[in-house]
């Protein structure tokens, strides 16, 4: 199909750009000092967890707060992969080229987000080969684990599809990076504005709307249909709006 075509294309892209395989560097650099930082915590804490009934194990203190880290850590990535998907075609003027191409509006979104989706599962799965590592010196949850990265996989597909709208509002890719920036911290935040808030409609209103609520469940291995219908509406909406304004161009066109 064409857009796994144009996906490929958009992956093959990323990894031809230097600033793709800067992010991968810079990314595992960090995550891994992190990753080494717990496990040399939960190794001096290990004579003292074996004292108590029931003590949290390598998954709680050493896994978890990695991929807590990284979601912050991606938040910040993230628009700077998807700043340019769509912004630099209209830049270089060549948007309308793939306009003339025999693909739909819905394609072209598609494939293009597909392609990032497919930089983001890599770095997701290099991410991962760090807490599998400990199944060589002992044993993790890997039903909560599974249950980790899935939420991240959902979280990280909601930032794209943000990304990948505010790229299709302007020209400037540095101005689509901070403005993804902006909108993705707002609604990471927003769930604490909703604590603060005095009217409890509000309150649960404001929660509904945080990214990081919806995924906190999943990051505790509580699976909820809720939070995953969440982020799928959440991911449809910032597409068919991407899908509305390619269109609205191309009929200026």
């Amino acid at each position: 199909m064409m857009i796994f075509t144009l996906a490929q294309r958009e992956l093959r892209s990323l990894f031809l750009s230097p600033l793709a395989w800067s992010i991968l560097a810079v990314v595992q650099l960090i995550l891994a000092y992190l990753f080494l930082t717990q496990l040399n915590e939960f190794l001096t804490l290990q004579a003292q967890l074996k004292m108590i009934e029931g003590a949290p194990g390598a998954t709680d203190l050493v896994i978890a707060p990695l991929y807590g880290s990284a979601t912050f850590i991606l938040m910040m990535v993230v628009p700077l992969l998807t700043m340019r998907i769509i912004s630099e075609e209209r830049r270089s003027r060549s948007l309308p080229l793939l306009f003339s191409a025999p693909l739909s509006m819905t394609e072209i979104i598609i494939g293009k987000y597909l392609g990032i989706i497919g930089f983001l599962l890599i770095m997701i799965t290099m991410i991962s080969l760090m807490p599998l590592s400990l199944l060589f010196a002992g044993s993790i949850d890997l039903g909560l684990l599974a249950a980790i990265v899935f939420g991240l996989i959902l979280l990280v597909s909601a930032f794209a599809a943000v990304g990948l709208y505010m790229s299709s509002l302007t020209q400037q890719p540095t101005v689509a990076a901070v403005s993804t920036f902006g909108i993705l911290l707002l609604l990471w935040i927003v769930d604490w504005a909703g604590g603060k808030a005095g009217d409890d409609n509000a309150s649960n209103l404001l929660s509904y709307l945080s990214t990081l609520r919806h995924y906190e469940g999943l990051s505790k291995g509580v699976f909820s249909s809720a939070d995953v219908i969440y982020f799928v509406l959440f991911i449809s909406t910032f597409l068919i709006l991407s899908i509305r304004r390619l269109d609205a161009d191309r009929m200026k066109g």
